[in-house]
Protein backbone atom coordinates (compact mmCIF):
# COMPACT_ATOMS: atom_id res chain seq x y z
CA UNK A 1 0.00 0.00 0.00
CA UNK A 2 1.30 3.46 -0.88
CA UNK A 3 1.04 6.38 1.52
CA UNK A 4 -1.22 8.18 -0.95
CA UNK A 5 -3.74 5.36 -0.58
CA UNK A 6 -4.13 5.70 3.18
CA UNK A 7 -7.61 6.60 4.22
CA UNK A 8 -8.66 7.91 7.62
CA UNK A 9 -12.26 6.81 7.90
CA UNK A 10 -14.56 9.82 8.00
CA UNK A 11 -11.88 12.37 8.99
CA UNK A 12 -12.34 15.55 7.01
CA UNK A 13 -8.62 16.37 6.83
CA UNK A 14 -7.21 14.31 3.94
CA UNK A 15 -3.60 15.53 4.22
CA UNK A 16 -1.22 12.58 4.27
CA UNK A 17 1.30 11.90 7.05
CA UNK A 18 4.92 12.60 6.05
CA UNK A 19 6.73 9.91 4.08
CA UNK A 20 9.20 9.44 6.95
CA UNK A 21 6.48 7.61 8.90
CA UNK A 22 4.87 5.83 5.94
CA UNK A 23 5.05 2.31 7.39
CA UNK A 24 3.69 3.36 10.77
CA UNK A 25 0.89 5.31 9.06
CA UNK A 26 -0.04 2.31 6.94
CA UNK A 27 -0.51 0.17 10.03
CA UNK A 28 -2.41 2.99 11.76
CA UNK A 29 -4.81 3.26 8.83
CA UNK A 30 -5.90 -0.36 9.09
CA UNK A 31 -9.35 -1.04 10.48
CA UNK A 32 -12.05 1.57 11.07
CA UNK A 33 -10.69 4.92 12.26
CA UNK A 34 -13.58 7.34 12.44
CA UNK A 35 -13.14 9.67 15.42
CA UNK A 36 -16.20 8.31 17.21
CA UNK A 37 -14.71 4.82 17.19
CA UNK A 38 -11.74 6.08 19.20
CA UNK A 39 -14.11 7.98 21.49
CA UNK A 40 -16.00 4.74 22.09
CA UNK A 41 -13.09 2.31 21.97
CA UNK A 42 -10.82 3.87 24.60
CA UNK A 43 -13.46 4.05 27.38
CA UNK A 44 -14.60 0.51 26.54
CA UNK A 45 -11.01 -0.72 26.84
CA UNK A 46 -10.62 0.90 30.26
CA UNK A 47 -13.97 -0.52 31.37
CA UNK A 48 -12.91 -4.01 30.32
CA UNK A 49 -9.59 -3.52 32.13
CA UNK A 50 -11.54 -2.95 35.35
CA UNK A 51 -14.39 -5.42 34.90
CA UNK A 52 -12.34 -8.46 33.87
CA UNK A 53 -10.03 -8.50 36.93
CA UNK A 54 -12.93 -7.54 39.20
CA UNK A 55 -14.71 -10.77 38.28
CA UNK A 56 -11.50 -12.75 38.80
CA UNK A 57 -10.97 -11.16 42.23
CA UNK A 58 -14.58 -11.83 43.22
CA UNK A 59 -14.29 -15.47 42.20
CA UNK A 60 -11.07 -15.90 44.20
CA UNK A 61 -12.63 -14.23 47.24
CA UNK A 62 -15.71 -16.44 47.08
CA UNK A 63 -13.43 -19.47 46.84
CA UNK A 64 -11.41 -18.18 49.81
CA UNK A 65 -8.28 -18.10 47.67
CA UNK A 66 -7.65 -14.35 47.94
CA UNK A 67 -4.93 -13.62 50.57
CA UNK A 68 -6.14 -11.13 53.17
CA UNK A 69 -2.91 -9.11 53.05
CA UNK A 70 -2.46 -9.21 49.28
CA UNK A 71 -3.28 -5.54 48.62
CA UNK A 72 -0.86 -4.37 51.31
CA UNK A 73 2.04 -6.45 50.00
CA UNK A 74 1.13 -5.83 46.35
CA UNK A 75 1.72 -2.11 46.83
CA UNK A 76 5.13 -2.53 48.49
CA UNK A 77 8.20 -3.27 46.31
CA UNK A 78 9.87 -4.68 49.42
CA UNK A 79 7.65 -7.72 48.75
CA UNK A 80 8.78 -8.26 45.15
CA UNK A 81 6.84 -11.41 44.31
CA UNK A 82 3.46 -9.97 45.28
CA UNK A 83 4.29 -6.48 43.99
CA UNK A 84 5.48 -7.39 40.50
CA UNK A 85 3.05 -10.28 40.03
CA UNK A 86 0.11 -8.03 40.89
CA UNK A 87 1.57 -5.22 38.75
CA UNK A 88 1.85 -7.59 35.80
CA UNK A 89 -1.71 -8.83 36.29
CA UNK A 90 -3.10 -5.29 36.36
CA UNK A 91 -1.33 -4.31 33.15
CA UNK A 92 -2.27 -7.59 31.49
CA UNK A 93 -5.90 -6.63 32.10
CA UNK A 94 -5.25 -3.21 30.52
CA UNK A 95 -3.57 -4.81 27.52
CA UNK A 96 -6.39 -7.32 27.11
CA UNK A 97 -8.96 -4.54 27.38
CA UNK A 98 -7.40 -2.55 24.54
CA UNK A 99 -6.86 -5.61 22.34
CA UNK A 100 -10.50 -6.68 22.69
CA UNK A 101 -11.90 -3.16 22.34
CA UNK A 102 -9.80 -2.34 19.27
CA UNK A 103 -10.95 -5.54 17.62
CA UNK A 104 -14.64 -5.09 18.44
CA UNK A 105 -15.00 -1.35 17.85
CA UNK A 106 -12.37 -0.59 15.21
CA UNK A 107 -11.72 -3.97 13.62
CA UNK A 108 -8.03 -3.58 14.40
CA UNK A 109 -5.97 -6.71 14.94
CA UNK A 110 -3.16 -7.00 17.47
CA UNK A 111 -0.57 -6.73 14.69
CA UNK A 112 -2.17 -3.59 13.29
CA UNK A 113 -1.27 -1.75 16.48
CA UNK A 114 2.10 -3.41 17.12
CA UNK A 115 3.30 -2.55 13.62
CA UNK A 116 6.18 -4.11 11.67
CA UNK A 117 7.80 -6.10 14.48
CA UNK A 118 11.51 -6.94 14.17
CA UNK A 119 13.37 -8.62 17.02
CA UNK A 120 16.60 -6.91 16.03
CA UNK A 121 14.94 -3.57 16.76
CA UNK A 122 13.84 -4.86 20.16
CA UNK A 123 17.39 -6.05 20.93
CA UNK A 124 18.84 -2.73 19.75
CA UNK A 125 16.53 -0.72 22.00
CA UNK A 126 17.39 -2.90 24.98
CA UNK A 127 21.16 -2.83 24.36
CA UNK A 128 21.51 0.87 23.53
CA UNK A 129 19.50 2.04 26.52
CA UNK A 130 21.32 -0.40 28.82
CA UNK A 131 24.57 1.32 27.89
CA UNK A 132 23.01 4.74 28.47
CA UNK A 133 21.69 3.75 31.90
CA UNK A 134 25.04 2.34 32.99
CA UNK A 135 26.83 5.53 31.92
CA UNK A 136 24.28 7.74 33.70
CA UNK A 137 24.59 5.67 36.88
CA UNK A 138 28.38 5.91 36.81
CA UNK A 139 28.09 9.68 36.50
CA UNK A 140 25.76 9.77 39.52
CA UNK A 141 28.19 7.60 41.47
CA UNK A 142 31.05 9.95 40.63
CA UNK A 143 28.98 12.90 41.86
CA UNK A 144 27.62 11.25 45.01
CA UNK A 145 29.37 7.97 45.86
CA UNK A 146 27.95 7.92 49.39
CA UNK A 147 24.44 7.77 47.96
CA UNK A 148 24.99 4.22 46.72
CA UNK A 149 25.10 0.97 48.66
CA UNK A 150 24.96 -2.75 47.97
CA UNK A 151 21.44 -3.81 48.92
CA UNK A 152 20.93 -7.35 47.59
CA UNK A 153 19.16 -9.77 49.94
CA UNK A 154 17.88 -13.31 49.81
CA UNK A 155 14.86 -11.99 47.91
CA UNK A 156 16.94 -10.57 45.05
CA UNK A 157 16.92 -13.76 42.89
CA UNK A 158 13.12 -13.92 43.16
CA UNK A 159 12.98 -10.21 42.32
CA UNK A 160 14.98 -10.77 39.14
CA UNK A 161 12.60 -13.47 37.94
CA UNK A 162 9.24 -11.98 38.86
CA UNK A 163 10.23 -8.41 37.93
CA UNK A 164 11.34 -9.62 34.52
CA UNK A 165 7.95 -11.20 33.88
CA UNK A 166 5.81 -8.50 35.49
CA UNK A 167 7.65 -5.58 33.93
CA UNK A 168 7.63 -7.22 30.51
CA UNK A 169 3.84 -7.20 30.67
CA UNK A 170 3.68 -3.67 32.10
CA UNK A 171 6.03 -2.06 29.62
CA UNK A 172 4.53 -3.84 26.61
CA UNK A 173 1.04 -2.81 27.72
CA UNK A 174 2.15 0.82 28.01
CA UNK A 175 3.81 0.71 24.60
CA UNK A 176 0.75 -0.92 23.06
CA UNK A 177 -1.57 1.72 24.51
CA UNK A 178 0.53 4.89 24.23
CA UNK A 179 2.98 4.36 21.35
CA UNK A 180 0.50 2.14 19.55
CA UNK A 181 -3.20 2.81 20.00
CA UNK A 182 -3.00 6.45 21.17
CA UNK A 183 -0.20 7.59 18.86
CA UNK A 184 -1.83 5.95 15.84
CA UNK A 185 -5.08 7.76 16.52
CA UNK A 186 -3.32 11.10 17.02
CA UNK A 187 -1.31 10.70 13.81
CA UNK A 188 -4.45 9.95 11.82
CA UNK A 189 -6.10 13.04 13.33
CA UNK A 190 -3.23 15.55 13.05
CA UNK A 191 -1.33 14.10 10.07
CA UNK A 192 1.84 15.57 11.59
CA UNK A 193 4.62 13.92 13.59
CA UNK A 194 5.49 16.74 16.03
CA UNK A 195 2.00 17.42 17.48
CA UNK A 196 1.30 13.69 17.56
CA UNK A 197 4.45 13.01 19.59
CA UNK A 198 3.87 15.94 21.95
CA UNK A 199 0.25 15.03 22.67
CA UNK A 200 1.12 11.36 23.12
CA UNK A 201 3.94 12.30 25.50
CA UNK A 202 1.74 14.63 27.52
CA UNK A 203 -0.83 11.88 28.02
CA UNK A 204 1.88 9.45 29.07
CA UNK A 205 3.38 12.01 31.45
CA UNK A 206 -0.02 12.74 32.98
CA UNK A 207 -0.29 9.09 34.02
CA UNK A 208 2.89 9.57 36.09
CA UNK A 209 1.85 12.72 37.97
CA UNK A 210 1.19 10.71 41.18
CA UNK A 211 4.92 9.83 41.18
CA UNK A 212 5.92 13.49 41.56
CA UNK A 213 6.95 16.41 39.36
CA UNK A 214 10.39 15.20 38.21
CA UNK A 215 9.06 11.77 37.27
CA UNK A 216 6.05 13.23 35.47
CA UNK A 217 8.31 15.54 33.45
CA UNK A 218 10.72 12.70 32.74
CA UNK A 219 7.84 10.47 31.62
CA UNK A 220 6.54 13.23 29.34
CA UNK A 221 9.91 13.61 27.62
CA UNK A 222 10.22 9.82 27.51
CA UNK A 223 6.78 9.57 25.89
CA UNK A 224 7.44 12.27 23.29
CA UNK A 225 10.74 10.79 22.12
CA UNK A 226 9.51 7.19 22.12
CA UNK A 227 6.48 8.23 20.08
CA UNK A 228 8.81 9.71 17.45
CA UNK A 229 10.95 6.56 17.43
CA UNK A 230 7.90 4.30 17.10
CA UNK A 231 6.56 6.34 14.20
CA UNK A 232 9.90 6.40 12.41
CA UNK A 233 10.75 2.72 12.95
CA UNK A 234 7.24 1.59 12.07
CA UNK A 235 6.61 -0.53 15.16
CA UNK A 236 6.79 -0.89 18.94
CA UNK A 237 9.80 -3.24 18.87
CA UNK A 238 12.57 -0.71 19.59
CA UNK A 239 10.56 1.28 22.12
CA UNK A 240 9.49 -1.87 23.96
CA UNK A 241 13.10 -3.00 24.31
CA UNK A 242 14.15 0.43 25.57
CA UNK A 243 11.20 0.76 27.95
CA UNK A 244 11.66 -2.75 29.35
CA UNK A 245 15.33 -2.32 30.26
CA UNK A 246 14.60 1.15 31.63
CA UNK A 247 12.17 -0.27 34.19
CA UNK A 248 14.13 -3.45 34.85
CA UNK A 249 17.28 -1.48 35.58
CA UNK A 250 15.43 0.68 38.10
CA UNK A 251 13.84 -2.33 39.78
CA UNK A 252 16.60 -4.93 39.75
CA UNK A 253 19.99 -3.23 39.27
CA UNK A 254 19.81 0.18 40.98
CA UNK A 255 16.62 1.01 42.88
CA UNK A 256 16.35 4.70 43.69
CA UNK A 257 14.73 5.88 46.92
CA UNK A 258 12.98 8.53 44.81
CA UNK A 259 11.51 6.04 42.35
CA UNK A 260 8.36 3.92 42.22
CA UNK A 261 10.51 0.84 42.94
CA UNK A 262 12.05 2.21 46.13
CA UNK A 263 12.47 -0.49 48.74
CA UNK A 264 12.88 -3.30 46.22
CA UNK A 265 15.79 -5.66 47.11
CA UNK A 266 17.77 -4.64 44.02
CA UNK A 267 21.50 -5.24 43.69
CA UNK A 268 22.18 -1.62 44.63
CA UNK A 269 20.15 1.23 46.09
CA UNK A 270 20.61 4.92 45.31
CA UNK A 271 19.69 7.66 47.75
CA UNK A 272 20.53 10.92 45.98
CA UNK A 273 17.42 13.13 46.06
CA UNK A 274 19.57 16.20 45.35
CA UNK A 275 20.35 14.70 41.91
CA UNK A 276 16.69 14.20 40.98
CA UNK A 277 16.43 17.10 38.53
CA UNK A 278 19.95 16.42 37.28
CA UNK A 279 18.93 12.86 36.45
CA UNK A 280 15.84 14.15 34.65
CA UNK A 281 17.99 16.41 32.49
CA UNK A 282 20.58 13.70 31.80
CA UNK A 283 17.85 11.24 30.88
CA UNK A 284 16.29 13.71 28.44
CA UNK A 285 19.63 14.40 26.75
CA UNK A 286 20.42 10.68 26.57
CA UNK A 287 17.05 9.90 25.02
CA UNK A 288 17.45 12.67 22.47
CA UNK A 289 20.89 11.33 21.58
CA UNK A 290 19.56 7.80 21.19
CA UNK A 291 16.73 9.03 18.97
CA UNK A 292 19.19 11.01 16.82
CA UNK A 293 21.49 8.02 16.36
CA UNK A 294 18.69 5.54 15.69
CA UNK A 295 16.70 7.69 13.29
CA UNK A 296 19.52 9.36 11.40
CA UNK A 297 19.39 8.21 7.84
CA UNK A 298 16.60 5.68 8.49
CA UNK A 299 14.23 5.53 5.53
CA UNK A 300 10.62 4.34 5.70
CA UNK A 301 11.62 1.07 4.03
CA UNK A 302 14.73 0.46 6.15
Amino acid sequence: MQIAEIQAGSLADKRQPPASVAIYAQYAARGENAWWRYALGAPLALLLAVVIPAFVMLALMLAHLWPADLMATANDPAHPVAFFAFNGAVFFAVLAGFIVSARLVQRKRFGDIVGRWRWRDFAAGLAIWSAALICATLVDYALAPRGFRFSATGQTPALMLVAGLGLAVQTFAEEFVFRGYVTQGLLLATRRVAPTAVLSGLLFGAMHIPNGGPQALSATIFGVILAVIAMRTGSLAFTFGLHLINNLFGAVIVASTSDAFRGAPALFSQNTPHLMWWDTAVGAVALAAVAFVVLRGRSPSA
